[in-house]
């Protein structure tokens, strides 16, 4: 699982492309107005479950369904990416996504569970799609540059994701008046959001940024296969890479980076509401919790991006796990009756799943094969769907039998991993090679 140093290499200080400010540009605008959506499903997805199912041990079920439908939504959106370009798969994403909000809205209006269930996992996708779009921001940008790129995109995403909880009250009022229970607020925000978000897509993201990139990517092709035929030495990775893009090592490094970190975060982030509400907490108070978490979530997203240009993806990768670690510990030793140290704890791990995404991202993007980016992002962030739907189906479960400090503790052990998987990647290649590039400084 080794990363080739391979992956990074290029021109040390590249000019940018001249169309990436602009991408760039739309790419932050559909996230500032997406964000909400992120939020939906986190602030009252275990409320609603816990009222409409009647069942503590069920209330993890709407985080499993719509990081199912986020798991579905990669796979296809990345393939879509993929022939389509980033404009129609990101488009139709949210487009997605803001149905399955109107669904939710419209079921829990209705009392109907039978309509709830689904509509989560079409709600999924715009999720699905608030994450791929990282990977935009990064076609264009130069290997040096990419971790920025990256953060950029992510960090738009906080403002409507961070200002999203704190509108409830506010659309809260009006949507009573039209016979929609408080609850759904969020996802009347999602449903706005994610709207918007695929008509700025759809209109002024031009070029399309992974079509451009492939273009300049690729060389010209050679006159005839005799002048320039491919070593077999060469040709036999570079094909196996192809079919099976997730084996390649650095993409297996990457996407074990995020799923470790992906798991705990989501598990905790899940029955923290839940843990609030049963000891006698409001919604303003989890909503606060929930906010600075999600805020946790992007904000640092500039720093990490930092990191991983001038220090390299490995390192910034261990760090997560060890700080994801400590914010589930502590977490689990809060007092029940704490929100200040609660807020804490989810604060901290979300500057852990930060730096972890970041990271990971860094490393998937460096070892795709070019030809086959936009799939290979999308098979990644299926792996991260399905350990978050892991975590949303255990979480509810696991504080039903042994408590929410049994969950924090095995959430920090989990997180943990993280570290010796980075160490192991950045061992040195061969005899006498050098550490990887991912885990030095440029």
């Amino acid at each position: 699982m080794t990363v080739s140093p391979q992956v990074v290499a290029g021109p040390r200080n590249p000019p940018e492309h001249p169309a990436q400010r602009r991408v760039l540009a739309v790419l932050v605008a559909s996230q500032l107005v997406s964000g909400v959506g992120l939020t939906a499903g986190v602030v009252v997805g275990s409320l609603i479950a816990e009222e409409m199912l009647g069942s503590t041990g069920l209330a993890g079920l709407p985080t499993a369904l719509f990081t199912g439908g986020s798991m579905l939504g990669a796979l296809g959106l990345g393939r879509l990416c993929q022939s389509g370009g980033r404009r129609a798969g990101l488009g139709l994403g949210y487009a997605v996504g803001a149905l399955g909000s109107v669904g939710v809205v419209v079921a829990v209006a209705a009392d109907r569970v039978a309509l709830l269930l689904p509509a989560l996992v079409v709600y999924g996708a715009g999720t699905a799609t608030n994450l791929l779009a990282r990977y935009a921001g990064a076609d264009l940008a130069a290997p040096e540059r990419r971790g920025r790129a990256v953060s950029r995109v992510l960090l738009a995403a906080t403002f409507g994701a961070v200002a999203g909880p704190n509108l409830v009250a506010l659309v809260g009022g009006p949507a009573e008046d039209w016979g929609i229970p408080r609850t759904a607020a969020p996802f009347v925000l999602a449903a706005v959001g994610y709207a918007v978000a695929a008509v700025v897509l759809g209109a002024l993201l031009r070029p399309d940024p992974l079509r451009e990139a492939r273009a300049g990517a690729l060389p010209p092709a050679p006159a005839s296969a005799a002048e320039a035929p491919a070593p077999a030495s060469a040709a036999e990775p570079a094909d196996r890479a192809a079919r099976d893009p997730v084996r390649t090592p650095g993409v297996a490094t990457g996407l074990g980076i995020m799923v470790l970190g992906q798991l705990p975060k989501v598990a905790l982030m899940t029955m923290t509401p839940v843990h609030l509400a049963a000891n006698g907490h409001g919604t303003g108070a989890i909503g606060l919790v929930v906010s600075l978490h999600i805020a946790a979530m992007f904000l640092p997203s500039p720093l990490s991006g930092l990191l991983v240009d001038r220090w390299g993806a490995l390192p910034v990768a261990a760090a997560s796990g060890v700080t994801l670690s400590a914010a589930a510990l502590l977490a689990g030793l809060a007092p029940a009756d704490s929100v200040p140290v609660l807020a804490a704890a989810l604060l901290l791990a979300g500057v852990g799943w930060n730096l972890g995404l970041v990271g990971g991202t860094a490393v998937v993007t460096a070892a795709a094969p070019p030809a086959r980016r936009a799939a290979t992002q999308g098979l990644a962030d299926v792996g991260l769907s399905v350990a978050g739907c892991t975590g949303g189906l255990l979480s509810g479960p696991v504080v039903a039998a042994g408590g929410y400090g049994t969950l924090a503790a095995g959430c920090a052990v989990v997180a943990l991993l993280v570290a010796p998987l980075a160490a192991w990647a950045a061992r040195p290649v061969g005899p006498g090679a050098e550490h990887t590039a991912l885990n030095t400084r440029r």
